[in-house]
């Protein structure tokens, strides 16, 4: 062993900051999951687009239930506390997802782009 370094190794890539994906469910103890991931087409990011996209589809029902609640005059207590409660819980599943799509969107290093925000094709710009 000659003590140097092997130069056919290849360099540790950095971790970038927006590589940890935020996952649309919590640990048993309610803590944030996390997926360290650059690639949309791992199995991992499937499951959690699946999630996140079941999660939409019970928001919307969810919301549909609520209306319907609020829109019977003969509701009682129990029934607004219930889709109360399941309005509070769809709410912050989607306020998950959009924590996590919004550290996803990729910004323009653009000098163009004055806001800083994502770019879109020329034919939705409106």
């Amino acid at each position: 062993m000659t003590g140097h370094q092997d130069d056919s190794a290849p360099a540790p890539t950095p971790l970038r900051v927006n590589s940890l994906r935020l996952l649309p469910w919590s640990s048993p103890e309610g803590n944030p999951c996390f997926l360290s991931t650059d690639g949309r087409g791992s199995m991992m990011s499937r499951l959690a687009d699946d999630v996140e996209e079941a999660q939409t589809g019970v928001a919307a029902e969810v919301l549909d239930d609520a209306a319907a609640i609020l829109a019977e005059r003969k509701a009682d207590v129990s029934d607004l506390r219930r889709a109360l409660a399941r309005v509070m819980e769809a709410l912050g599943d989607m306020l998950r997802v959009a924590e996590s799509r919004g550290a996803r969107l990729s910004v323009s290093d653009d000098d163009d782009d004055q806001d800083g925000g994502p770019e879109l094709p020329a034919e939705t710009a409106v």
